[in-house]
């Protein structure tokens, strides 16, 4: 069954609104009329199942049938700090740790960023579109959220950011003995955490000796160094199957 997600303020008591680009879908494309049933998400994570009492051209009233805990929410909270990369490479990376569930993800500037923002108006353009990009890439997995794409941080800002997380790291090809097993087993109870990929030239060497000063580890992924669009996934996907989201 297609879900759809809308604002909280749009679950009204016993009632949810269903309004915008998503009605066209609803009412032209799936060809849904007043009695059928979809599933609503409030984007804080719960589902509710819906039947459509009333529709208008750019609004349809739903009547809630049930409400429940979306399944495939994750209870761990992961950000994906993600250095620049070039092309479209930032919307595979974001549509696949979308589907594998993160919970934000965060670009950021390094020095091997081989693309550039030169100013703020092209980041909010982006930022856009990659927001839209999450929300497609949530409909389409069944997320209870649409992951957040946080506005363009340094790697200053990262570090300060990392004091939020109960664990934070970098994936790093010069590293040779701390592995992500050893650093995700390192802290019980872990709710939240944080890693910083770096872009195709991976990190300057100043990079790498700012984030150990900051007495933050760096891990190995093993003997094959990845691509930036391959690590960020992958490396959400062993947190998820050691942290026992994925078994």
């Amino acid at each position: 069954m297609p879900k759809f997600f809308v604002p909280s303020g749009n679950v009204q008591g016993e009632h949810v609104i269903i309004d915008g680009g998503d009605v066209a879908h609803i009412t032209r494309v799936l060809r849904l009329v007043i009695g059928d049933i979809v599933t609503v998400c409030d984007s804080s994570g719960s589902d509710y199942e819906v039947r459509i009492v009333t529709a208008e051209p750019n609004r349809l009233m739903c009547d809630i049938i049930s409400k429940q805990k979306c399944a495939s929410e994750p209870e761990i909270k992961v950000t994906l700090f993600q250095g620049l990369p070039k092309g479209s490479k930032m919307e595979y990376i974001i549509q696949k740790t979308t589907e594998l569930g993160i919970h934000e993800i965060v670009p950021v500037k390094l020095a091997r960023c081989v693309s550039r923002v030169e100013n703020k108006k092209d980041e909010a353009k982006k930022l856009d579109r990659w927001q839209k990009i999450s929300e497609a890439a949530a409909k389409q997995s069944g997320r209870g959220i649409i992951p957040e794409i946080k506005p363009f941080m340094t790697l200053d800002e990262v570090l300060d950011a990392s004091k939020n997380f109960d664990l934070f790291f970098a994936p790093y090809e010069c590293e040779e003995k701390q592995t992500l097993r050893k650093v995700l087993l390192s802290k019980p109870d872990v709710k939240s955490i944080g890693f910083l990929i770096g872009p195709e030239g991976g990190f300057d060497i100043s990079e790498a000796e700012q984030i150990r000063n900051a007495h933050l580890p760096t891990v190995t992924l093993g003997k094959r160094i990845l691509r930036t669009e391959t690590a960020g996934e992958a490396v959400l996907a062993m947190i998820m199957y050691e942290l026992g989201d994925i078994n």
